[in-house]
């Protein structure tokens, strides 16, 4: 692999390929979908609520609806059978399903942060274990991921939010390591703040902030482009990567002045 090639092979063009978008009955996920059948993919679409995504696919012949509940691995495990029963394979695995809540320290208990976990963590990790024998069968294939740039480091109302992204972007990167060398393709999707039913419960100023449209196009150039990370807005993130290198003296103290907590 040359310098500047690129981290991931590159797919066939869009009309070629067969996507399955998990957690795609709203926000990143929904505009990601349409945005893939706008470019001729065939595109699975899932999530709990079946009228949701019926809405999304709007009837495009080339969406496959398949409503599943993400912390079921029978529910997964089904329409993965389903899916590439009808399509004789799938090409690309988005796993966009995520949930979010505040927690501070003297908030924490164990109820709440096993169900961020659960959603968070342990969904993108058994369903990545559900699919992976079918994309290794088929000897081709990608997976890309949505974690977030809250597990880059420790953020004020993020503990279990940021731990659970935290530990998705190292099993992401881990997972790179093991398939890349196989030929199959491994994204590690980072956005910042993104408009959505999610975000509209912060009671705090985001910088940066864009629209779910916006983030899906971004989701789909760095997957065009062969990255790994594709991480977004760049004017954000580029901040919290540095961030990411200062000692923690300094980054304590820049976090505590950016956001009064």
């Amino acid at each position: 692999m040359g310098l500047f090639a690129p981290l991931n092979p590159l797919l066939a063009p869009w009309p070629r390929v067969r996507v399955w978008v998990i957690g795609a009955s709203y926000g990143i996920g929904a505009a990601t979908a349409q945005e893939l059948l706008r470019a001729g993919a065939r595109v699975a679409i899932s999530a709990r609520s079946e009228d949701k995504l019926r809405a999304v696919a709007a009837g495009d012949p080339r969406a496959l609806i398949a409503p599943l509940d993400f912390t079921q691995g029978s529910d997964v495990a089904a329409a993965w059978e389903r899916i590439r029963a009808e399509w004789g394979g799938c090409d690309l695995v988005l796993i966009v399903a995520g949930t979010h809540k505040e927690i501070r320290a003297w908030e924490l208990n164990e109820a709440e942060a096993d169900a961020l976990l659960e959603v968070n963590l342990n969904g993108p990790i058994a369903t990545v274990a559900a699919v992976l024998p079918g994309l290794l069968a088929q000897g081709t294939g990608a997976i890309g991921i949505v974690s977030s740039v809250a597990g880059y480091r420790g953020l004020p109302k993020a503990l279990i939010y940021g731990a659970s992204k935290a530990g998705l972007i190292n099993f992401t990167e881990t997972l790179y390591l093991d398939l890349q060398p196989r030929g199959f393709g491994v994204y590690l999707i980072n956005p910042g703040f993104v408009a959505t039913p999610l975000t509209e419960k912060n009671q705090f100023n985001m910088p940066h902030l864009i629209t779910a449209d916006e983030a899906a196009q971004e989701i789909i150039a760095g997957i065009e482009r062969g990255d790994f990370e594709i991480h977004f807005p760049r004017a954000f993130t580029r901040q919290l990567k540095f961030l990411r290198l200062l000692p923690y003296r300094l980054y304590f103290a820049a976090v505590r002045k950016a956001t009064g907590l």
